[in-house]
């Protein structure tokens, strides 16, 4: 009987950890590639390409974490200035939907 207490017992542990390492993993990824959020000045950005629905997308995932590092850092916007209106708009509120379940919880 001890013997398949014990074995239960690993196997919850195991468990346990398999997701810790997921979220610091996942953790890791997220703010190592939140730096993709950078944040041009105006003038900067009259001259850049503007940017579409992929951008917005990924600016919407990346949300949560662009938005605690803009907390800190000035440099770091959630949103791009320079895009290309609907499109980027569509992305990042679908990204950001995705990101925090959508309509699961409703």
């Amino acid at each position: 009987m001890h013997s398949k207490d014990h074995k239960e017992e690993k196997q919850r542990d195991f468990l346990r950890y398999k997701y810790l390492f997921g979220f610091a993993l996942l953790a890791v990824l997220i703010i190592g590639l939140s730096g993709c959020a950078e944040s041009p000045g105006f003038a900067e950005a009259a001259l850049r390409e503007k940017v579409g629905f992929w951008h917005g997308l990924w600016h919407g995932f990346i949300s949560p974490i662009s938005f605690f590092i803009s907390l800190l850092d000035a440099d770091v916007s959630m949103y791009a200035i320079y895009n290309n209106g609907g499109w980027y708009d569509f992305g990042f509120v679908l990204g950001a939907g995705i990101l925090f379940g959508g309509s699961q919880h409703t």
